[in-house]
């Protein structure tokens, strides 16, 4: 059963919560403002804010889940922010590996922190690692992450801002792209979307068109809603060939 409205995963879990804004992708950041909204409604986890702040109690939380899930690791914060410790990051690390029955996505806009870490310690099999890749400027993160030895590689392009250009899909396996949400959205057009579409398919990557947005394929301002998700007609929504666990189907 999806416990959350992100099309490509179906659980979050989130041991560290807040952040700080260090690219373009980050001006409109959704999950600042859904903290925003935590915090004034009270709960204890949100109190806060958007500050960085560490959630011990939590991290046991996929211990408690018998059913296999995809499971977005920190959608509210990013787990390889500056001020979280690289011994908390081994704490969430033990904990994927300890239960092998789901598959955890772990998106950052901090690759070189990752790569890093990952640099004298092995990824779990169970992991698949991403990057955001809003804009031309974002693409060097790209150049990073093919160098990591997880058995699925991932970018976000979202929100997607400007025309990427030529992309090098090598050892990429999976791109998701949408458009902006919110008063504020940028506008996305269609035929940066198309560009990326046409390029994963030559390129053999899978392609999951998530959303247009605020902005319609047409650029008109309306409800994400009405503007939904078809491209010429289709809905694209593509996920990657498992490599090294085929046992487990996405929830």
């Amino acid at each position: 059963m999806k416990t959350t409205k992100i099309e490509w995963t179906d659980k979050t879990w989130n041991p560290v919560t807040g952040c700080t804004k260090i690219s373009a992708g980050c001006v409109n950041c959704y999950a600042e403002v859904m903290a925003r909204r935590l915090q004034a409604m009270g709960p204890d986890k949100y109190k806060n804010g958007f500050n960085l702040t560490l959630h011990k109690d939590v991290l046991s939380e996929p211990l408690k889940w018998k059913k296999p899930h995809t499971i977005f690791v920190c959608s509210m914060s990013d787990l390889f922010h500056k001020d979280v410790p690289d011994e908390f990051i081994t704490q969430v690390v033990g904990v994927i590996r300890l239960t092998p029955q789901h598959r955890y996505q772990l998106l950052t806009k901090r690759v070189e922190r990752m790569a890093d870490y990952f640099s004298t310690r092995q990824i779990p099999d169970n992991v698949w690692l991403g990057v955001t890749v809003e804009n031309r400027e974002a693409k060097k993160r790209i150049d990073y992450l093919r160098t990591l030895s997880a058995p699925i590689r991932f970018l976000s392009c979202e929100p997607l801002l400007e025309d990427l250009g030529e992309i090098n899909f090598d050892n990429i396996d999976w791109v998701i792209v949408g458009g902006e949400s919110g008063t504020s959205a940028r506008p996305m057009k269609e035929k940066w979307v198309l560009s990326i579409k046409e390029q994963t398919e030559k390129q053999g990557s899978a392609f999951f068109f998530k959303q247009w947005g605020t902005w319609g394929r047409d650029g008109v301002k309306r409800n994400k809603h009405e503007n939904g998700k078809l491209i010429g007609g289709e809905i694209y929504q593509q996920m990657p060939e498992i490599k090294h666990d085929n046992s487990l189907l996405l929830a």
